[in-house]
C-alpha cells in the first residue's frame, strides 16, 4: 500500500506537466518552433559572417606652386599595387574635382591626369576614412595670333605644338589642332609652336617657355594678308563663276587653288603667280602680297 501510494502521488505532477505542453503548444502559432530549439530535422548553421570593412579615399590635387586644389580638368584612375610589376588594372576611375572612392583596406597606387601631365602615388588603407593630396607639377599654355595691332579671328588660326628633340624643333607631336585662346596643360619644359593661319603658307613659328603653375600667354605675329581672287573682263567688272585659280610662287610652285567667282586665300607676304582657267583659256597676273594688306587681285579675261 505505501508503495502504490507513492506511485500515485507522482500521477498528479506528470498530468500537470502534459497539460502544460499542451497549453504550450496552443500558444504558439502552428509551424513556429519553441525559441532556442531547432525544429526536428533541421540543422542550424553557423552564424552569417560579418561584412567585409570598408575603407573611402577621398583625393585631392594641387599645382607645383599653389596650396589651392585645382577645380577641373581632372581624371582620377586607381590602380592595384603590384609590385611585382605587369599591366596595373584599372579599378576605378573618375572625374570630378575631388573625388572619393570606396575600397576594401589595402594598398592602392592613384593616378590623377591634368592636360598632358600625369602623377601617380601609392596609398595604404585601413578601415575608415582617409584622404591624400596629389601635387601636379604643371603650368598651361595660351595662344593667339595677329597680324600687326590686329588679332586674328580664332576661327581663322590653329597651333601645333612640339616637344624639341636634338637639332629638330619640332621632334616630337604633343598636340595638333590647338585653338586659338583654348588653355593646353604641359609639363614644365620648352616648346615649339607652328600657327597656321587659314590653309595654305601663312605659317609662323616660335619656341615659348612653359613654368610649372603658370599660365603662358603667347600671340604669334603674322607676316600675310587674304587676297581675293578674280577673273574679270575689265578692271572693277562683275568676276566670272567657275573659275579655276591656281596660285604659284615665282619658282612654279602651286601654292593653293580654289574654284569659283571670288574665292579669299591667306598667303604669307611675298611675290605670287595668278594662273585662272575658264572656258578652256587660261589668264595670268603676277601680284605681291604685303603684310595686313588685304585686297582684290583680278586676272584680266583678254586674249593675246
Amino acid at each position: 500500500m505505501t508503495r502504490a501510494r507513492r506511485l500515485f502521488g507522482k500521477a498528479p505532477a506528470l498530468a500537470l506537466a502534459l497539460a502544460g505542453g499542451s497549453a504550450l503548444a496552443q500558444a504558439l502559432p502552428p509551424g513556429n518552433p519553441v525559441p532556442g530549439v531547432a525544429p526536428q530535422g533541421v540543422t542550424q548553421g553557423p552564424p552569417p559572417a560579418p561584412a567585409p570593412a570598408e575603407a573611402s579615399l577621398s583625393l585631392r590635387a594641387v599645382l607645383t606652386s599653389e596650396a589651392k586644389p585645382l577645380r577641373g580638368g581632372l581624371t582620377w584612375r586607381i590602380y592595384e599595387d603590384r609590385p611585382e610589376g605587369g599591366k596595373p588594372v584599372v579599378l576605378a576611375r573618375s572625374e570630378e574635382a575631388q573625388p572619393t572612392f570606396r575600397l576594401p583596406p589595402g594598398s592602392y597606387l592613384a593616378n590623377v591626369t591634368y592636360g598632358f601631365v600625369s602623377t601617380s602615388k601609392r596609398v595604404t588603407l585601413n578601415a575608415g576614412a582617409a584622404s591624400d593630396q596629389l601635387t601636379v607639377n604643371a603650368g598651361a599654355l595660351r595662344l593667339a595670333g595677329a597680324v600687326g595691332e590686329a588679332r586674328i579671328a580664332p576661327g581663322q588660326l590653329a597651333f601645333a605644338v612640339f616637344v624639341p628633340i636634338g637639332n629638330n624643333p619640332e621632334g616630337r607631336l604633343v598636340r595638333d589642332g590647338v585653338k586659338a585662346g583654348e588653355v593646353v596643360r604641359l609639363p614644365e619644359g620648352t616648346y615649339h609652336v607652328v600657327s597656321t593661319w587659314g590653309d595654305s603658307n601663312a605659317i609662323q613659328r616660335a619656341d615659348l617657355k612653359v613654368e610649372n603653375g603658370r599660365l603662358t600667354d603667347a600671340t604669334l605675329n603674322h607676316r600675310a594678308a587674304t587676297v581675293t581672287l578674280k577673273l574679270v573682263a575689265s578692271p572693277g567688272t562683275e568676276a566670272f563663276a567657275g573659275t579655276a585659280f591656281s596660285v604659284l610662287t615665282p619658282g612654279g610652285d602651286t601654292i593653293r587653288e580654289a574654284i569659283g567667282a571670288f574665292p579669299q586665300v591667306t598667303l604669307a607676304e611675298g611675290e605670287y603667280q595668278l594662273i585662272a582657267r575658264h572656258d578652256g583659256k587660261v589668264y595670268t597676273q603676277d601680284f605681291k602680297v604685303e603684310s595686313g594688306a588685304d585686297r582684290d587681285i583680278e586676272a584680266i579675261a583678254k586674249d593675246p
